[in-house]
């Protein structure tokens, strides 16, 4: 079982919901189990859809995708979420196509010590990061100043907020139902090496 609720098919998809799934299918495609989680009601996965689209996968973005999945997998890691994990941190691996490099980054953000493979900007981020995830209700203005000092621009700064966002929405969605990725293509990447 890759869920604790009842997942619909493609093949038992109305047309409301067949449209949905082939909105949401992956380059691979196929509907990655954290879509089709929302099958008994498509129009949120019409929104989940497009909410990750627009966090991730925007052109108009500047942070680099490398950094983008990374702050991805560190919530990810910060909210204990192995479905997450698994696939945004084998984006970033491949995406930083260092494996030297990668095991650093990974080791440091499984220890939640970022500092052990960062600094400037991509440190301050992820610091930014975690304290949104862990203490939101304790944000204040220095901590996007603290961004600002460290170079980080405005634009930067609400891609990162709504990377961030996003993420802890996912990561509950998926932890709340038992998400799994058996049946899963892992990672954007996957097979294009």
């Amino acid at each position: 079982m890759s869920a604790w609720i009842k997942m619909i098919p493609d093949e038992e998809a109305d047309a409301p919901l067949k449209k949905a799934l082939d909105n949401a299918r992956t380059p691979h495609g196929t509907v990655d189990n954290v879509m089709r989680v929302h099958s008994l009601r498509p129009s949120t996965m019409n929104g989940h859809v497009t909410l990750y689209r627009a966090c991730l996968h925007d052109d108009s973005n500047t942070i680099p995708m490398w950094f983008q999945e990374v702050i991805s997998s560190y919530v990810s890691t910060l909210n204990t979420c192995p479905y997450s994990y698994a696939n945004h941190w084998a984006n970033a691996r491949h995406l930083i196509g260092d494996d030297e490099r990668a095991d650093k980054i990974e080791q440091a953000i499984n220890a939640h010590q970022p500092e052990d493979a960062f600094d400037g900007a991509e440190l301050a981020l992820l610091r930014y990061t975690e304290k949104l995830t862990l203490r939101p209700g304790e944000m204040v203005q220095f901590d996007v100043q603290a961004l600002k000092d460290a170079g980080v621009d405005d634009g930067e700064i609400l891609e990162a907020n709504q990377i961030i966002g996003y993420f802890n929405y996912a990561n509950r969605l998926l932890n709340g139902l038992g998400v799994t990725t058996d049946g899963d293509v892992v990672g954007y990447y996957a097979g294009n090496d």
